[in-house]
């Protein structure tokens, strides 16, 4: 049993309260308050030293064993220019001489003096060896000539495949396949290891993952369904596939994400689906990636095995497709808490907002997207126009009565809490700025609720898992500007203070089996 006096709690529960003192025993909150009962006077006592504590920070999108294995790899995403991006590469192979190919992600066109991206001849100046980069958003890749070379017909006859090395929509996810298969699994297990520390780090406790990107039998499921038993942190794992039988069979949290899930493109590569063209081109509207049929019987069937949905829908025309699919699929099946999920929804105009409000729709937002360097503004204004000031409508969504949670899309961005939370606040676009509280919820309760986590996660409760985050600053006595200088100093996580350790992938492993075996791990 722990007492942690003199600090300053935020509850971030729906009627928050900020209090003093907090005991913990088993890993658990037993209370709550500005005095120290006498009944827990001989508790172990930490002095928090005036310290700002919250609720753990949860990411409610993330791709985390892709972004453990960029984190592990190359990441290109602050080459300023071509030759310091072959220079990233090389030293790569330098720190891994036994290294087979490489898988490296976050080139953008907009943060490289050449002003576009990488094509194939420029990756093959830069490597010899079988390389492919995956575009800063996650949605297209380039590959070199050593690595095309070995594409089966599935990637190199699809449509999507372009003869300068980049790969598109179903060209892109049969690429990705190819070379995550030949990932070792110590390879991937050290780098989840790695990559959950550093989550930790970050304040993160509650992790909502989209998992499943073409292993083989699913293999990337079954591991992380197993290994994340061993994180400090809880995950929640949704699959990608639109095969309700291998979801269930997985026992899995819920069904979507992205891949699979996903109903159109995205803005980087404008084929983000919209009703409206782009300014820049007005004959393409973008793609939707299903027909509305397909993604109705998706729903249906997945809505009556009692699944909890997640869907990618970056467009207003895509955010409408799945608005209309959920719509279908609770008239055939009602269910009064299902919490279906629409993630992005970067454009979704007052209409569908009520629509989504009425169905119960919950709303996983990226408000890293809203200050994006490998995405910037000017950009954004090129193709949308106007509608580029109307992305991601926060205070609108939540005024219509829409559970709104956020996450990073990770190794989209780097998760950072704090970076998203400011940008919540200081949304470019005023209108659609939040308080500094509801920021606060949607990375915390809100976040939980999305997942049913309320009851043990998301704010600091009598009865919760004590987990929580303390900060350098007290997010509601500092300007907004402000926000961005609050760094992490500790995470508790099970009323554990949090410490890095590189355990590598037989510790790993052999603590999360030990874990579940066990039941002693909260999630």
């Amino acid at each position: 049993m722990k007492a942690y006096v003199n600090g300053v709690f935020i509850s971030c529960e729906e009627e928050n309260r900020v209090f003093s003192v907090l005991v913990e025993d088993k890993g658990r909150i037993v209370y709550t308050g500005n005095e120290l009962p006498e009944k827990y006077g001989s508790a172990e006592k930490l002095d928090m030293g005036g310290k700002c504590v919250l609720p753990a920070f949860a990411d409610t999108h993330m791709h985390f064993e892709s972004f453990a294995l960029f984190n592990s790899t190359v990441d290109v995403r602050e080459a300023r220019d071509f030759d310091e991006m072959g220079q990233m590469l090389r030293d790569y192979i330098k720190r891994n001489p036994k290294a087979k190919f490489i898988p490296a992600y976050g080139c953008s066109a907009h943060t490289v003096k050449e002003g576009r991206l990488p094509n194939k001849d420029d990756l093959d100046k830069m490597v010899s060896l079988p390389t492919m980069i995956v575009k800063y958003d996650g949605h297209a890749a380039v590959a070199n000539s050593a690595l095309i070379e070995s594409f089966p017909d599935s990637v190199t006859k699809d449509p999507g495949f372009i003869g300068d090395g980049w790969l598109y929509q179903n060209a892109f996810y049969e690429g990705v396949n190819c070379i995550t298969a030949r990932v070792s699994v110590v390879k991937l297990l050290s780098g989840m290891a790695v990559a959950a520390d550093q989550l930790a780090g970050k304040g993160l406790g509650l992790i909502h993952s989209v998992e499943g990107v073409g292993y083989k039998n699913d293999i990337d499921v079954d591991t992380i369904q197993v290994i994340r038993h061993g994180f400090p942190q809880c995950f929640r794992i949704y699959f990608q596939t639109m095969d309700v039988e291998k979801a269930l069979k997985k026992k899995t949290h819920g069904i979507g994400g992205c891949f699979s899930l996903a109903l159109d493109g995205c803005f980087g590569s404008e084929d983000a689906a919209l009703s409206e063209p782009y300014c820049n081109n007005p004959e393409n509207k973008g793609f939707l990636a299903y027909t509305q049929e397909q993604v109705n019987d998706f729903c249906i069937k997945a809505n009556r095995a009692g699944l909890q949905i997640t869907m990618h829908a970056i467009g207003d025309v895509a955010v409408e497709q799945a608005i209309i699919a959920y719509e279908t699929a609770l008239r055939d099946y009602p269910r009064k808490d299902h919490r279906h999920i629409i993630i992005h929804a970067d454009l979704i105009p007052e209409p569908l907002q009520k629509r989504a409000a009425a169905l119960g729709l919950c709303v996983a937002v990226q408000p890293v997207f809203l200050r994006w360097k490998q995405e910037p503004d000017e950009y954004l204004q090129k193709i949308l126009g106007e509608r580029a000031n109307r992305m991601l409508p926060l205070r609108s969504m939540l005024e219509k009565g829409i559970l709104l949670s956020a996450g990073s899309d990770a190794p989209c961005t780097l998760p950072n809490p704090l970076e998203s939370i400011y940008n919540c606040v200081c949304h470019p676009n005023p209108d659609e700025s939040i308080g500094i509280l509801d920021a606060l919820r949607m990375h915390t309760l809100w976040a939980a609720k999305t997942s049913f986590d309320e009851n043990d996660r998301g704010s600091l409760t009598e009865g919760k898992i004590c987990d929580m985050v303390v900060l350098s600053a007290n997010p509601l006595e500092i300007a907004p500007e402000e926000l961005l200088n609050v760094k992490v100093l500790d995470t508790y996580l099970a009323g554990r203070r949090h410490v890095a350790e590189n355990v590598g992938a037989l510790k790993l492993a052999a603590r999360s089996l030990a874990a579940k075996i066990g039941k002693k791990q909260f999630n």
